[in-house]
């Protein structure tokens, strides 16, 4: 039995071969014949010095030597395609993945990137628009966009201004509710996607706000903020909505929001990327573009009066 390493082919055969519980189907991952993934394993055994398998009928099973190796091989080949992958990532300045969650890319991102790719073509960019929290490390992307409070530790976060809510709706239900009081018949729109927001930030909260007496539950409700705002484009009600989701509805006319009370909560949007990797010449190029179209917007919050969620009355 040799204290050398075995050779990384062998390893390799095993740990395909103990998470699949089957040499065939290990063979058929690795691209080889079942021939050649016995033959790998058997070296490894000799190597070793003892079985790691269990050779049955139709089956097979670890030894106890092999339940020893089965772990740290699975998490030296994850480490190892982690190392890999970040290391094609650092020699490749023409490709860029950005992650987001689905609403923000539906009513932000999307409408826009025709402007970053006209000025950028040499930046192949990808999206993967997904709630999903992917590991920048281990996950082929380079930069998220995320909504919360943060807690980002370990990486490069830029905050982006907190996001604030206001009532908006069709030009035409808007004639029919002039007031923050007329409101209280209106149909309204529940966006459940905010209701981890602490303190809440929804429409009882808005009510006090604004000081009327009423804390509405019943209505539409969607677990998806684009799908709310889209029900408001079609007339369906009124929604309370998230400033970066409802403005390019409200610059193009769509949507209007007649009361200029809007309450700002504790989530905020970050840009987040691995430390250093906001130099890399393509991610400081999306940084520099995302940070300037909010901006280009920015004035609009001139137009009300933004409460922060924590000073709105509880009763």
């Amino acid at each position: 039995m040799s204290d050398y390493l075995p050779p990384l082919t062998a390893l390799r055969a095993f740990d395909a071969a103990a998470r699949h519980m089957s040499f065939a189907k290990a063979a058929e991952e690795l691209r080889v014949t079942p021939a050649a993934l016995s033959f790998q394993i058997k070296s490894l055994e000799e190597h070793l010095g003892r079985p790691l398998f269990h050779r049955l009928n139709r089956a097979v099973e670890l030894t106890e030597a092999g339940r020893a190796l089965a772990p740290g091989a699975a998490e030296g080949f994850a480490a190892l395609q982690t190392a890999w992958q970040a290391a094609r990532r650092q020699g490749n300045d023409t490709s860029l993945t950005v992650t987001a969650g689905p609403a923000l890319t539906a009513k932000w991102l999307a409408p826009r990137l025709y402007d970053f790719a006209r000025a950028h073509p040499e930046i192949d960019l990808k999206f993967s628009a997904t709630l999903r929290n992917m590991d920048l490390e281990r996950d082929d992307v380079d930069v998220a966009i995320r909504f919360g409070y943060g807690g980002d530790e370990g990486l490069y976060s830029l905050p982006v201004r907190k996001e604030w809510l206001t009532p908006v709706m069709t030009p035409e239900l808007a004639e029919q509710f002039p007031t923050p009081e007329s409101l209280k018949d209106a149909p309204l729109i529940f966006d459940d996607s905010i209701a981890f927001l602490q303190p809440p930030s929804d429409w009882p909260t808005w009510f006090r706000a604004v000081g009327v007496d009423f804390a509405p539950s019943h209505g539409a409700h969607f677990s998806n903020a684009d799908h709310a705002i889209d029900a408001a484009v079609a007339g369906v009600g009124v929604v309370l909505g998230r400033r970066a989701m409802i403005i390019k509805d409200l610059t193009e006319g769509r949507l209007v929001a007649p009361f200029k009370t809007a309450i700002e909560t504790q989530g905020r949007f970050r840009f987040l990327c691995l430390p250093g990797a906001e130099n890399r010449p393509q991610i400081a190029a999306f940084r520099d573009w995302f940070m300037s179209e909010i901006e280009k917007t920015a004035h609009i919050s001139d137009e009300f009066e933004i409460i922060p969620v924590e000073e709105v009355p509880t009763t």
